[in-house]
């Protein structure tokens, strides 16, 4: 499935359902991707940072902790009612082909588990014009690292691959991220980082019921539960926690190149 079908899909609702458990189990992101994103951009409290398709605000709390002014532009109400508020964090209603922000005023564009679901050519030339001609975009996500030798995070990814039916927005872009962003941008750079996500068990199905293809009734659901459960039972330490690895991706690219 590519973006232009993904996006076809209403991403500005599909999250309206799942937005507690959003804010409350999605992972966070290492340090060492927050460090790379900002690089050689000078000092922190002097840049102006736009986060798209924000979410909850995650990845907009740890940009505005490191002293950064953040507007965090996201569609979907019910996701901006369930964020918790930061003093350098202001949540906007828009999406990312229409920000609604001024031109050429942004120091730094990020995308956190979002560009999949943006429409790309009308996004582009958003970009284009809110950004400033030095300006860094810095596209990233979680990917759950299914080729390490975790063996929970594999049963793990097996089981949400068939309660999802193998959902293809569950590959985001289909495993071609690199060519796609690649195809898009002038100049691409992708850093890669371990990233570790700890859960109880309530957390463990909270997070898989965050997802937007994810079943909330019926008898995959009730099958969802119980396998998780079952996996959650089998590999909890005796602190009651599983740990999911992941491998963050980060891309860092501009409109021109430097």
């Amino acid at each position: 499935m590519s973006n232009d079908q993904i996006y076809q899909l209403n991403p500005q609702e599909r999250f309206s359902d799942r937005a507690q458990n959003y804010a409350k189990y999605r992972p966070s992101y290492p340090t060492a991707a927050i460090d790379c994103i900002l690089a050689g951009l000078g000092e922190s409290s002097q840049l102006v940072a736009a986060d798209i398709g924000a979410g909850t605000g995650i990845s907009s709390r740890l940009l505005g902790d490191r002293g950064i002014r953040i507007t965090a532009i996201e569609p979907n109400t019910a996701m901006r009612q369930a964020a918790m508020l930061h003093p350098l964090v202001s949540f906007q209603d828009g999406n990312a082909e229409n920000t609604e922000l001024p031109s050429n005023s942004l120091d730094l564009i990020t995308c956190f588990q979002s560009f999949h679901w943006f429409n790309l050519e009308p996004t582009i030339k958003e970009f284009a014009r809110i950004l400033k001609p030095k300006g860094r975009i810095a596209l990233v996500w979680n990917d759950r690292d299914i080729n390490g030798d975790d063996e929970f995070t594999r049963q793990h990814n097996l089981i949400i691959n068939q309660a999802s039916n193998n959902s293809p927005i569950h590959s985001r872009l289909g495993g071609n991220s690199d060519l796609l962003i690649r195809s898009l941008f002038p100049k691409v750079e992708r850093y890669t980082y371990p990233h570790q996500q700890a859960f109880t068990k309530d957390g463990l199905i909270g997070l898989a019921l965050s997802a937007s293809y994810m079943p909330q009734t019926g008898r995959v659901y009730q099958e969802l539960v119980k396998d998780l459960t079952a996996l959650y039972q089998t590999y909890c330490d005796r602190g009651g926690l599983v740990y999911l690895q992941y491998k963050t991706s980060v891309f860092l690219t501009s409109l021109i190149s430097n």
